[in-house]
């Protein structure tokens, strides 16, 4: 399976912005990837799909803020996140699942990678 690196988080004000890397092991040229992020006690929840083909979809509490894109001559898939609230403090994930015709998102739970710790806080 692939393995993910995610990079990017740190410490930003509330209204700043990040821009989250997610690096494969291998080409994800056909790849479907998305984008989670994990609070302490609670579930992963996803953010943001982008398929093999370009499409992006996006969960509506982050739809106009977040931003996810892809550099596949890089195996690079990108998260770029304005307008940062303190409610979006989590360690974000990348996953390299499958994305289906009716919006669905299937992660692979053997390509998880580390995470990156993204906190907002003044």
């Amino acid at each position: 399976q692939v393995r993910l690196v995610e990079s990017g988080g740190g410490l930003v004000q509330p209204g700043g912005s990040l821009r989250l890397s997610c690096t494969a092991s291998r080409s994800i040229f056909s790849a479907d990837m998305a984008w989670y992020r994990q609070v302490p006690g609670e579930q992963r929840e996803l953010l943001a799909v982008i398929s093999g083909q370009g499409t992006t979809d996006y969960k509506g509490f982050v739809k106009g803020r977040f931003t996810i894109s892809r550099d596949n001559a890089k195996n690079t898939v990108y998260l770029q996140m304005n307008n940062l609230k303190p409610e979006d403090t989590a360690v974000y994930y990348c996953n390299a699942g499958s994305y289906s015709s009716n919006g669905y998102y299937y992660p692979d739970s053997r390509s998880w990678g580390q995470g990156t710790q993204v906190t907002v806080s003044s």
